[in-house]
């Protein structure tokens, strides 16, 4: 079991751990070539990721709610029509936020 102050002293080394890279990185000077080149390199990878991770916590959203709404309606099969309809939209509502990071993505490889 952790303690609180184990707590409060893992989160000063964490800030203290930011605050010495960030100012490393600010610190670095680059020609605006490379700037470019490495800005359309980050998007081109943010854009990979986000739409990995959506994709992957979108399947795992939908799968679990499916998963209790079916547990739900094999316990009491008589509520089937009021666990469907909120299921329905619960999944529609989980893949929206898929498709919206589907824009930011196509948006942000217009940048490219």
């Amino acid at each position: 079991m952790v303690t609180r102050t184990a707590k409060t002293a893992l989160s000063l080394l964490v800030a203290l751990g930011v605050m010495l890279i960030a100012s490393v990185a600010f610190a670095q000077d680059g020609g605006a070539a490379s700037n470019e080149f490495d800005m359309k390199k980050w998007i081109g990878l943010a854009c990979g990721l986000g739409i990995a991770i959506a994709a992957f916590g979108g399947a795992l959203g939908q799968g679990r709610t499916a998963s209790s709404a079916l547990d739900g309606i094999a316990r009491n099969p008589g509520a089937s029509g009021k666990i469907f309809t909120p299921m329905i939209l619960g999944l529609a509502l989980i893949e929206s936020l898929v498709i919206y990071s589907l824009i930011i993505s196509i948006l942000l490889m217009g940048k490219i």
